[in-house]
């Protein structure tokens, strides 16, 4: 078994981008009043109940980003062309198939307000397309 070729480091810039990325969206000023309203958080809790999240936040943006770095490396080798392409490509569609997708089915049944669904998955695709950038480039050495 062949394992694709990844940059971590450029993995590891991606899972901080989602951080950034996260911040300025939902802030108050951006989306955040508007996005904790619908989702009913109360954003006055204190600051420490925000270290779970954040801890489990980077984590799943490190294996997100992974993901995205092994998939397009994939990508790349099978469909050739530029890297950045390869990355874009792979993240629009890993986005839709499968975090849109899911976001939708979940809170469909959950009864979510179609506005909050649609504020959620777009923070996902600039977050993914942002994470594409990065790892797109910046290849693995000796890939491009």
């Amino acid at each position: 078994m062949q394992v694709p070729e990844i940059n971590y480091w450029a993995v590891i810039l991606a899972t901080l981008s989602t951080l950034v990325v996260g911040t300025v969206w939902y802030s108050p000023k951006v989306f955040g009043t508007r996005w904790a309203a619908l989702a009913k958080v109360d954003m006055d809790r204190p600051g420490a109940s925000a270290l779970w999240p954040i801890i489990t936040t980077v984590i799943v943006s490190f294996i997100s980003a992974w993901v995205l770095a092994g998939s397009t490396s994939i990508a790349w080798h099978f469909y050739g062309g530029g890297y950045l392409l390869a990355a874009l490509g792979t993240a629009v569609i890993l986005w839709a198939g499968f975090t849109a997708a899911r976001f939708i089915t979940h809170d469909a049944f959950e009864g979510r307000p179609t506005s909050l669904t649609v504020m959620n998955i777009g923070h996902e695709v600039v977050t993914f397309v942002v994470m594409a950038l990065i790892i797109g480039l910046w290849p693995p050495a000796g890939t491009v």
